[in-house]
């Protein structure tokens, strides 16, 4: 399985995350397309931090207006984000957070969303973007006590910042890993300046998304702030936590430079690509679900197929207790982020329903699957049976035959099911295709 591992012991932000997948192999090619549709462009250079190598980004207006210029009135050194340096970022120094700072535009979140769905990138990436710019706004409105929707971007709302995330997911997707992970992400220390006073680190909406996110934070290893809202809103999408790095056959590694220089501690994101031995694999997802209290049998009976067929993973129907005590289901419906529209037009036209609500892009952890054909014969009569693998790193851990191949073939045979699913599972397990 093809893992990407990120070192968190100093922190993440936008730039530095850039930095590392860039470093790790990924292909800076692959961020044309923003250069092409915003007024930006990216800056690739190395530096040294404490005698380490490490690849900087840093995103540039071309429209005339510097991001980090004095008139921002944000401390950020110019090479990438957070004191680190995230532009514009509680005085952290990134673009990427709510109106802390004066200056750029004031975008809501819907305008935010509609000019990532503008660019000629992937669905994929466009929904990885998406996700990753409303956990901000669930954060901010969770500090601030205001709705996601009324959130006023500030920094975040810039080309600029916009560029970090969605060449984040650009580059991710150039390197296409089975599954991404960090160990414990560092905050650093101290406090952080804000337009509304003062705050220890880590800074407010940074604790929020990490509330959401499958990793965890700790303190230190020096007195600044480290975690910016973009690099733990990023991770939260894309990454699962782990206490220490996987085993790894490392391919490639690299480092994402942070602005400041500390005394000895490299200022560094690192990023790790290899295989790795024996775990699940992370896959986006999103869930649609709906109540529904007039569905006929009949009609629950074929949703599944026809949900299946516009592209859902899976379907669950739920008998549930509606109002005034009357029986009704609740439909919920595991899809890829890219197939949710099409598969809530699906939804609502097979049953009428009037609303679908979706839960956001999250992720589900799976194993390796493979279906393999296998040929059972019976009575001297050929027969053909699918078997369904499951693995982890290529070991075999369940071996299942197609209920609906094994019962065709009982029915023909009038042998039992299960002796069919026997002979089709153990012609797998000898490594014959036929049993």
């Amino acid at each position: 399985m093809q893992t990407l591992a990120f070192d968190g012991r100093m922190g993440a932000s936008g730039d530095m995350l850039l930095g590392a997948l860039i470093a790790a192999g990924a292909d800076p090619d692959a961020l044309s397309p923003v250069e092409q549709r915003l007024a930006v462009v990216y800056d690739i250079g190395t530096t040294t931090r404490c005698g380490i190598t490490a690849t900087t980004v840093t995103v540039h207006r071309t429209d005339g207006t510097e991001h980090g210029s004095p008139s921002e009135k944000h401390h950020h050194g110019g090479e990438d984000e957070h004191d680190h340096g995230e532009r514009g970022e509680h005085h952290h120094g990134g673009k990427d957070e709510h109106d802390h700072g004066e200056g750029g535009p004031h975008r809501t979140l819907a305008e935010v969303l509609a000019i990532v769905d503008s660019l000629d990138v992937p669905a994929t990436v466009r929904a990885e973007a998406s996700s990753i710019f409303e956990g901000l706004a669930a954060a901010e409105a969770a500090v601030h006590g205001t709705d996601p929707a009324e959130t006023q971007f500030h920094e975040v709302g810039a080309d600029d910042a916009i560029a970090d995330v969605v060449g984040v997911c650009l580059l991710l997707a150039d390197l296409d890993p089975d599954r991404v992970v960090t160990t414990p992400l560092s905050t650093g220390g101290g406090a952080v300046e804000m337009s509304h006073g003062s705050y220890p680190v880590p800074a407010p909406a940074v604790v929020e998304l990490a509330a959401t996110a499958d990793w965890s934070l700790r303190g230190g290893p020096v007195e600044a702030e480290l975690l910016t809202p973009t690099g733990a809103a990023v991770l939260a999408q894309i990454a699962t936590g782990v206490e220490s790095l996987p085993g790894l056959r490392v391919e490639e590694s690299g480092y994402g430079a942070g602005t400041r220089t500390f005394e000895r501690h490299p200022n560094v994101l690192r990023a790790l690509v290899g295989e790795s031995t024996g775990d699940l694999r992370r896959e986006p997802v999103t869930v649609l679900e709906t109540n529904l209290d007039d569905a006929a049998p009949e009609l629950l009976g074929g949703l599944q197929e026809r949900l299946v067929d516009a592209g859902a993973l899976d379907v669950a129907v739920v008998p549930m207790t509606m109002k005034k005590s009357r029986p009704g289901h609740l439909v919920k419906v595991v899809v890829a982020p890219e197939n949710a529209r099409q598969v809530a037009r699906r939804l609502a036209e097979e049953t009428g329903t009037l609303g679908v609500r979706e839960h956001g892009s999250g992720h589900r952890l799976v194993a390796d699957r493979e279906r393999r054909p296998v040929t059972v014969t019976v009575d001297g009569r050929p027969f053909d049976v699918e078997v369904k693998v499951a693995s982890i790193d290529e070991t075999v851990y369940d071996i299942s035959a197609e209920f609906d191949d094994a019962l065709a073939v009982a029915r023909e045979t009038e042998r039992s099911v299960r002796e069919v699913c026997r002979r089709a599972e153990r012609a797998v397990r000898d490594g014959n295709k036929r049993s």
